[in-house]
């Protein structure tokens, strides 16, 4: 969308998706040459203007990965587990999401591109950290790309990559990620030997 308003023929598929989890700005001045820097702001005008226009169209459906609602819920029942987002989305496009999932009550803190420097730098985590009072060896920034990792490294917070992103295993390995899962089932078993903690209790209280 944004390549199509100023003229400029888009980066194959496989390109593209390797800038995603970055902020639009900085996303499009990774994929355009440097002549062509200056019409970053415009492009990421028009794609802005085009999600809008997608959104209020219907067409922007975003579901969930595979068991993501559930392990959300089981961490969200817990009383010593705060939830919160990390993103390159604009606030507004996070608040779509989550009043189409019904997430609105789910994260205690959201960090935008809005708000703070794209990633891979800290300022979204330590964003956060400061909203909620948490400490740094008690967050873990979970991520699909090299960017959520090396955030979380800049940060000094513990990580866990996924494998259902953009950015492969060895990709995350790489950046430093502290562990790796390929399911959303794998989560909370990842997040006990990070913390050390019985996080399938909640689970089971639920159940």
């Amino acid at each position: 969308m944004g390549f199509e308003a100023v003229g400029l023929t888009p980066p194959d598929r496989r390109t593209g998706l390797s800038i995603v989890g970055l902020s639009l700005d900085v996303a499009f001045k990774r994929l355009v040459a440097p002549e062509h820097a200056h019409l970053v702001p415009a492009m990421a005008d028009a794609y802005r203007q085009a999600k809008v226009e997608r959104r209020l169209a219907g067409l922007d459906h975003d579901p969930l990965y595979p068991g993501a609602r559930a392990v959300l819920d089981a961490l969200h029942a817990r009383e010593d587990v705060l939830l919160g987002v990390a993103t390159g989305k604009a606030l507004r496009g996070v608040r779509h999401m989550q009043e189409m999932h019904g997430l609105e009550q789910m994260f205690v803190t959201i960090q935008t591109a809005d708000s703070a420097p794209s990633k891979p730098h800290p300022g979204m985590i330590l964003q956060a950290m400061a909203e909620t009072g948490a400490q740094a060896d008690k967050t873990v920034m979970i991520g699909d790309t090299t960017f959520d990792i090396d955030m979380a490294r800049a940060a000094g917070v513990a990580s866990v990559g996924v494998t259902w992103g953009y950015h492969s295993r060895e990709m995350l390995v790489a950046s430093g990620a502290g562990r790796i899962i390929d399911r959303f089932g794998e989560l909370q078993g990842a997040l006990a030997e990070t913390f050390g903690l019985d996080l399938f209790a909640a689970e089971r209280d639920i159940a």
